[in-house]
């Protein structure tokens, strides 16, 4: 009997269909009860209870700190029975800086580090919420969201938090389910309200005008996302990879050698596993190159010291770097969420539109719980008016009474009051009626209704309802804030954005020791000839201003070196700096080789197809190709000339093909050819002679003749004059040339000419990296073989070092 009653309980089921039926049930768990952050306030069930229990615990921004062993066993035994560890990392991570945009805990004590290290045990630290996790749970005691039992339905719990700021961008998330899983990359405050508001204002927004708020994701620990064709993808879609570099500077360092310092690492990786994976490239001769490698980081920030031997590539060892280390990390974007508890693959639009229905429904009922309170509160108030306009007879009824209920009954039936009325009446204290007591109950009453009547437009209108959560939203942005940390670069290939940037006249420094800086072209006023000028940088002992160009943001320069290479870059590129700022060093913009300077820079604005550059060497030879051939220069830059040994370029020009040459030496001699004598000629090819040279000559500037009306030479002690182009008459490529100055131990070498006209002004600086503007028609008119004038007063062992020119169209203010 025992065995039939056994069996009869045993049920035949096909164990496919029961293992697919309990899987399902499983995952299903695991997704909606773990993993997964619910699109509407952005948090796993985890994280919510953590909040909640706070919340509950009183453990505001304005509390002292509690013990996290204590937040921890609240959560486990009222809301979430799964191991202790589990709650405590999950508070701890909402309480790291470098793991959360926004910290949703404020912790005391060891929460962990960027390297990796474990936070002390809970028994250890103290926590309380952050000041913006109270935004989270502002208005939750106003029936503004549902509750539901707990998991032994002895108490109740959110199901979902109010989350008045969008918690699921802001703070990104990520988990893995049974089958798919989430990644959502953290985002910047301001950006992302700012788009909620111009979704609530137009909500046929499409992601694309929504992309003009969200910039991109704005990670905690900064660096430098590559390309945003990515992040339009991600956005489009809710799927994308983003490519995330640290932010690395080149550094020089005295003789001649150079160091990689890292100040920003890619999101979630580990600084101290990072810096041991560069020793190990080292050490497995990867990457070669690296002399010493520290981790300086402190209190005040990241810093990584990677220094180099002398004579290595800085840029070849960074993109080798990027590319066998965590310095450049792909994040995968997949920006799944439940709604309405089901997992859904979201765009950045559906993230926000969701958010917002969120918002609409909490305001609304937050308005209807607080049009309820005011109502009954305004129902009792128009009780205790009846009573104190028949005081008498109410006390004379409540006298009359036997006992309380009877009483009750009695002022209903009376007075017409009713119930709860009249226990407010029969509670009501003595000091009541007073006169000034029946002000305020007045008073209250007014203001009651005010508020009645604007909570009921609040109901009434879906227009005014949008307008409270854009002001609710717009002043939580307003007081909390920052700045992006993570910067966004395009990537190679992508559309250009110089349709993005305005067109202003500019000049550009570059130093000798390889400085660069961007400076709007009116920093420096034009000075009377002789003056001593103004500062034009603050640079490192010995370092003086070599290059000075004025152009526009929409041009693009081409960088000749001294071996022949040439690099390009687009104005806009060069970082702006300030009039006395050293610059950024060149080598973080250009891959230059060891020892390689940049020996002039030209200017381009792309309609120059059917001219030439004509390139000139310190050994007085000329070279034309056409500038077609330089249409193509990748970030390893093109050959523009081959040179022989000892060797180097000193200036090159924009040319038609048509143009007379001039080139000066440093001894004072010229010589004027024709542009025709110079055959065009291929990128690698090394050119012909232009002038023959005396011993220990040297070209020191090339010129067109088309630029001016005037030869303008200067030398080293400040010395200069004018001399007019007649007097250079036209000879044939390669002689020895004509006497152009005359130069003695007062007036040094020459470093500089250039051909003027009346309009043009100069640029002028000297080895302290002073600098002077002088109009050229200030500049007085002499003989070939003269020496001028003094243009600019020089101290002892300063000397001019380099020259530039201005054309102006607009007469600058001057100053004595």
């Amino acid at each position: 009997m025992q065995d039939e009653k056994n069996t009869s309980r045993i049920l035949p089921i096909e164990i496919a269909s029961e293992m697919k039926k309990s899987y399902i049930e499983y995952s299903m768990s695991v997704i909606v009860g773990r993993a997964l952050p619910d699109v509407r306030d952005g948090l796993k069930p985890v994280h919510r209870r953590i909040l909640y229990s706070m919340n509950e615990l009183n453990l505001s921004p304005d509390k002292p700190y509690r013990k996290s062993a204590r937040i921890v066993g609240d959560v486990l035994g009222k809301y979430h029975p799964h191991g202790d560890s589990s709650v405590y990392m999950a508070m701890v991570k909402m309480a790291q800086d470098f793991s959360t945009r926004v910290p949703l805990v404020d912790g005391h004590g060891n929460f962990g580090s960027v390297d990796g290290d474990s936070p002390a045990a809970m028994r250890y630290t103290e926590a309380r919420m952050s000041k913006l996790s109270m935004e989270l749970l502002r208005d939750i005691d106003k029936e503004t969201v549902d509750f539901g039992p707990n998991f032994d339905e002895s108490l109740k719990e959110p199901l979902v938090l109010p989350a008045r700021f969008p918690n699921l961008l802001v703070n990104g998330s990520n988990g893995i389910a049974v089958g798919m899983a989430t990644s959502i990359p953290p985002h910047n405050l301001g950006e992302v309200i700012d788009a909620t508001v111009h979704l609530i204002d137009r909500p046929d927004a499409d992601v694309e005008e929504l992309m003009g708020y969200v910039k991109g994701p704005d990670f905690p620990t900064g660096a430098i996302i590559m390309g945003t064709e990515s992040i339009k993808e991600a956005y489009r879609t809710g799927r994308g990879k983003i490519k995330v570099r640290a932010r690395a500077e080149i550094e020089e360092l005295p003789k001649g050698k150079q160091q990689i310092v890292v100040t920003e690492i890619p999101y979630q990786v580990n600084k101290a596993r990072l810096v041991e994976r560069i020793a190990e490239l080292v050490k497995d001769k990867k990457i070669e190159g690296i002399s010493d490698l520290r981790d300086e980081s402190n209190r005040n920030g990241m810093r990584i010291v990677i220094e180099l031997k002398r004579d290595v590539n800085a840029n070849i060892i960074l993109n080798n770097l990027y590319k066998h280390s965590q310095m450049e990390e792909t994040i995968s974007v997949i920006m799944i969420a439940l709604v309405n508890g089901e997992p859904k693959c979201l765009n950045l639009k559906e993230v926000l539109h969701y958010y917002i229905e969120h918002q609409k429904d909490v305001v609304t009922r937050r308005t209807k719980y607080e049009l309820n309170k005011a109502e009954a509160r305004a129902h009792i108030l128009e009780g205790l008016k009846i009573a104190l306009d028949n005081i008498d007879a109410v006390i004379e009824t409540i006298r009359s009474s036997k006992t309380s209920s009877e009483a009750k009954e009695k002022l209903v039936e009376r007075f017409g009051l009713t119930e709860i009325q009249a226990q407010a009446i029969l509670e009501m204290r003595l000091n009541r009626l007073t006169g000034l007591e029946r002000e305020k109950i007045d008073a209250e009453y007014d203001e009651l209704m005010k508020k009645i009547a604007e909570l009921k437009e609040i109901l009434a209108s879906e227009e005014v309802l949008l307008g409270v959560i854009k002001d609710e939203i717009i002043e939580i942005k307003n007081k909390y804030t920052d700045e992006r940390r993570t910067e966004i670069q395009h990537a190679e290939g992508e559309i250009d954005v110089i349709d993005l940037i305005d067109e202003e006249e500019i000049a550009i420094t570059l130093t000798h020791f390889g400085y660069i800086k961007r400076l709007p072209a009116d920093t420096y006023r034009s000075q009377k000839r002789g003056g001593r000028g103004i500062s034009a940088l603050t640079t490192r002992e010995e370092d003086f201003v070599k290059h000075l160009i004025s152009t526009t943001t929409h041009s693009r320069l081409l960088f000749f070196t001294n071996r022949g290479r040439v690099f390009r870059l687009n104005a806009y590129e060069i970082p702006e700096g300030k009039r006395q700022a050293k610059g950024t060093a060149i080598v973080n913009l250009l891959q230059l080789g060891p020892g390689e300077k940049i020996a002039t820079l030209i200017d381009v604005d792309g309609k120059e197809e059917n001219k030439y550059l004509l390139i000139a060497t310190k050994k007085g030879m000329v070279k034309k190709t056409k500038i077609s051939d330089f249409k193509n220069i990748n970030k390893s830059g093109l050959i523009s000339i081959g040179l022989k040994e000892g060797d180097e370029v000193i200036g090159v020009k924009l040319t038609d093909g048509e143009q007379d040459v001039m080139l000066v030496t440093r001894n004072g001699m010229s010589i004027r050819f024709s542009e025709k004598d110079v055959r065009g000629m291929g990128r690698t090819a090394m050119g012909v002679k232009g002038i023959t040279l005396g011993e220990g000559d040297t070209v020191v500037s090339m010129s067109l003749a088309s630029e001016g009306t005037d030869m303008l030479v200067v030398s080293e002690n400040g010395f200069g004059k004018r001399t007019d182009l007649e007097e250079y008459r036209s000879q044939i490529r390669a002689g020895k040339g004509i006497k152009t100055y005359n130069i003695s131990e007062k007036t040094g070498s020459i470093v500089g000419a250039e051909m003027v006209a009346e309009d043009d002004e100069m640029m002028i600086i000297n080895s302290d990296g002073v600098l002077i503007r002088i109009k050229v028609n200030e500049i007085s008119i002499f003989g070939r073989v003269t020496s001028g004038v003094k243009l600019m007063n020089v101290d002892e062992e300063v000397s001019i070092v380099s020259i530039a020119k201005i054309t102006t169209d607009e007469e600058d203010e001057t100053e004595e």
